[in-house]
């Protein structure tokens, strides 16, 4: 029998395997269709302090290899989803990992105090890919100064594992995971979506009522898996990794560059039990080559010599 536990900092996962946040609604939505035992974590859709509308439609298109998506985290703020949310998901017997954002740093502490102090959240996680309106747009991730000061706001605000999801367009992780081992970070989520855009050529115009959006899917996996080896390089922090994990062999993929844990996203949109598959293939995957525990797979890349 496979020892199939992981611990993501602090997060104690009865399998290796998530949802990502934005792809699995707010973790109830699947009731039914998904075996919740089979899952190590649930992430809600995003969170902010108050409600907020998301962006205009059309906000998502098929590309591809993946979609786009410009849906603008729409969602009903922190308290309606602890007061009406919160307390189905937690009934399905699951560890739910709260993804909060906000406008400036001092909402993110805010959202994420609220969430922290909720009966049935794990775990939370921040989203820094979203504008700083205090900064004229740039997002909260764009810099490592910018990351450790929002990092600050919030750490002291909750008591449970925090988990910071990082962009993948940035030149070098190096800096920004340093920042987050300074500010008391407990884990890293990455990578999130990659800045994209269609064009409809007949009407010359975005096909997105945002313009542009984030790509997701399986073309992004290649660039997931050298995310993942570059942060489990150069950091400490264990990793929730994501991005274009279709079966179990993108996830193991993903284990052996460096992640403690995996999270489905767009593949739940086509096959609602991908997750389930994952976790049972990582299993099958374990007994066929030895390891007595998923976590032992965490970084067992056998590294060629460069010629």
């Amino acid at each position: 029998m496979v020892d199939m536990s992981v611990d993501l900092g602090g997060l104690a996962m009865r399998t290796p395997v998530a949802t990502a946040s934005g792809t699995f609604g707010y973790g109830r939505e699947y009731e039914g269709l998904v075996d919740y035992s089979a899952l190590g974590a649930v992430t809600a859709k995003g969170v902010r302090m108050s409600p907020w509308p998301g962006n205009p439609a059309p906000r998502h298109v098929e590309v591809p290899g993946g979609m786009i998506n410009a849906i603008g985290l729409q969602g009903p703020g922190a308290e309606h989803f602890v007061k009406w949310t919160l307390p189905r998901v937690r009934a399905l017997g699951v560890p739910v990992i709260a993804n909060v954002w906000g406008g400036s740093a001092e909402e993110y502490a805010q959202a994420a105090a609220i969430l922290d102090a909720a009966e049935g959240v794990a775990a939370i996680e921040m989203n820094v890919s979203c504008p700083n309106v205090k900064e004229g747009g740039h997002t909260f991730g764009s810099s490592p100064q910018t990351l450790a000061a929002t990092v600050r706001a919030v750490r002291p605000a909750v008591r449970k594992p925090l988990i910071v999801k990082l962009a993948p367009n940035v030149p070098d992780f190096a800096p920004y995971l340093k920042a987050l081992e300074d500010e008391g970070a407990d884990a890293v989520s990455m990578i999130n979506t990659m800045p994209a855009m269609a064009i409809d050529i007949e009407k010359r115009r975005p096909v997105l009522g945002n313009r542009t959006g984030g790509l997701s899917g399986r073309c992004i996996h290649p660039v997931a898996v050298k995310a993942v080896y570059d942060a489990h390089r150069a950091s400490r922090l264990p990793i929730l990794a994501m991005g274009g994990v279709y079966g179990p062999e993108d996830a193991i993929e993903l284990m052996l560059a460096g992640a403690t844990a995996v999270a489905v996203g767009t593949a739940t949109f086509t096959d609602p039990r991908t997750a389930e598959r994952v976790a049972a293939g990582i299993a099958a995957y374990c007994g066929r080559h030895g390891f007595a525990a998923a976590r032992e797979i965490t970084g067992a890349l056998q590294e060629q010599d460069p010629c």
